[in-house]
This record gives C-alpha cells, structure tokens and sequence, in this order.
C-alpha cells in the first residue's frame, strides 16, 4: 500500500469532485488531513449534497473495515457499541461487537440520534475504546470517524453537545456543486458506479506510517506562539460565549503538520495554520446569537500579526 500521504486526497478526489470547501482546500483534502492527523471528521450541510458519497469514498480509499450507522430517533445506544448475550450452551454472555469496532466508521446524519445514543460515541471518538458492561474494549488503533449531519433547523433533529463537538477534529460544509460539477453527476447518474470501482490506496498499517511521519513535522515556536495568540484570542472576545480549548490547539497544530505534509513540506508554515483554522476552530466556539463563528475565526487570522 502506497504510504505517499497525497495519495488519499487523489483516490477520494476522484468519487468525489467538489470544489473548493475553504482557503484553497477541497473536501477531498480536509478529510486526508483529519486521516493523517489521526483525527475524525463532522459533515455539516443540507441532505443530498454528497455527504455520504464523500464518506464512502474515503471509507474505499482507506481499506480496512468499513461500518455505517443511520441515525434516526429509535437507534440505540447499543445499536452502536454492542451488547451482551447469554449463551445457554456455554453458561455465560458472550459480547458481540456493534458496527463500532471498525477501521472507519460512518455516523451518518448523527444529530436524528437522540442524545443518549449520540453520547454512546464519546467515548470512541475521544479514547479510542467502549466501555460495555463495566468493560472497556478498545477499537482498532487507526479508528477514524466520519460523521455528517443536517442543519440544526431541520425537523427531528437533535444539537450534538459542546463535548461532542469538540471531539471532531475538523468540521466543514460542502455547498453546492457549481454547474460543470452538477452536470457530470447528472451525466454519470450518481457517484454509485464510481464507488463500487474505487480501490484502497492505504491499509491500516500504512495509514499507521503516514501519521508517524506527520508527527515528525517541525513547527517552529514562534508559530506555536502565533497558534496560542489566536486560540487565547477566541476565549476574551466579546462576539464568542466559549472559546477554544487546550484540545482544540492541540488538535489545530496536528491538523496543520499533516497538511504541510500533504503539501510536500516536513515544517509547518503560517498558511497551514490559517487554511485550516475555520474547520479546526469554528465548530468548538459558541458565538453569540447573530454571530458566525467562523466569521470571528476569519477576523482573528486577518487581525493578528503573522510571524516571519
């Protein structure tokens, strides 16, 4: 398996051909970053713009073991994770995995889930294990996952919590295809076809490699000093009711070593950090009522000096 970090971005570049997402990025790009970065992935926009198709096509780039879940208002918590079962022939229960225990997992429309079975996820997305019946049961090292969910106006959905949220490593919107897009998917009657051909490019052991190789990017402490100056910025600012936390710095630097690793580079410069500011930040903040997050985010990397 290929252990080129472009790679992926290639391979689900070619199921899936939107445009540019933010500063540069395409959708393509954000989720390679959040594969390299060891981080998991929220999709935010309106049904039927490819979000799906977009996870699918990682999911096939990726290898290993692929599992889906459907939110909707009756799933459960155990529908997840797992439950045990008593075994007469054996005289004791016997755990059977849920969908969980995967290499890539996709959470798909996450906010129809009502809270509790959303909570079920916490814990995998921020330790890498389940605990059932008293137990903990870790999931494979590389478990990555790539959750979507609709606009918190629509009917019958449920806000994901503060704590949840900050577990994603990166969040963004798709928008609408522009007219050129639109006209190959019409042409190619969907993505269905191209998906059942796509191949993995990485398998867990190479995708192992590639984020030990990110780890190894430089970055330098002047620009650590410019990441903290922009996260401290998030926490005073009169527009935001939350600010970013530790977890989300940590999570920004890492994003931004695997995208200067995605742009050939073994160091970290100014413009990684900012490319993926919005997507790495925005969704951790609480702005006041009127406010975009993401509008506060563009402000602060327009406002503070950069360094040299």
């Amino acid at each position: 398996m290929s252990t080129d970090p472009r790679a992926i971005a290639a391979a689900v570049s070619q199921i899936y051909r939107g445009g540019e997402v933010v500063a540069g990025l395409t959708a393509a790009d954000l989720v390679a970053v959040a594969v390299l970065a060891g981080g998991h992935v929220l999709v935010e926009d309106l049904p039927g713009l490819g979000k799906t198709t977009l996870a699918k096509a990682l999911a096939g780039a990726l290898g290993g073991t692929f599992r889906r879940i459907q939110g909707t208002p009756d799933l459960m918590p155990a529908d997840i994770t797992g439950v045990s079962v008593w075994d007469d022939r054996a005289r004791m229960f016997t755990f059977h995995p849920g969908p969980v225990f995967c290499d890539v997992l996709l959470a798909d429309e996450l906010n129809r889930a009502p809270p509790r079975t959303q909570a079920a996820l916490l814990e995998a997305l921020a330790e890498g294990c389940v605990t059932v019946d008293g137990e903990p049961r870790p999931l494979p090292p590389g478990f990555l996952c790539i959750a979507t969910q609709n606009p918190l106006d629509h009917a019958g959905t449920y806000p994901l919590p503060d704590s949840q949220r900050d577990r994603f490593l990166l969040a963004f919107r798709l928008g609408y295809a522009d007219p050129d897009q639109e006209l190959r998917i019409l042409a190619a009657g969907g993505a269905q076809a191209a998906l059942a051909e796509v191949r993995p490019v990485a398998d867990p052991a190479a995708a192992g490699e590639l984020r030990r190789i990110v780890a190894a990017v430089r970055v330098q402490d002047d620009l650590r000093r410019y990441l903290l100056d922009l996260v401290r910025a998030t926490r005073g600012h009169q527009d935001l009711i939350q600010g970013a936390s530790t977890r989300a710095a940590l999570g920004w630097q890492r994003a931004a070593q695997a995208l200067a690793c995605l742009r050939g580079r073994d160091f970290c410069a100014p413009d990684d950090l900012q490319a993926l500011a919005v997507p790495a930040l925005a969704h951790r903040l609480v702005a006041r009522p009127g406010v975009e997050a993401s509008a506060v985010v563009e402000d602060l990397i327009e406002t503070l000096p950069v360094p040299r």
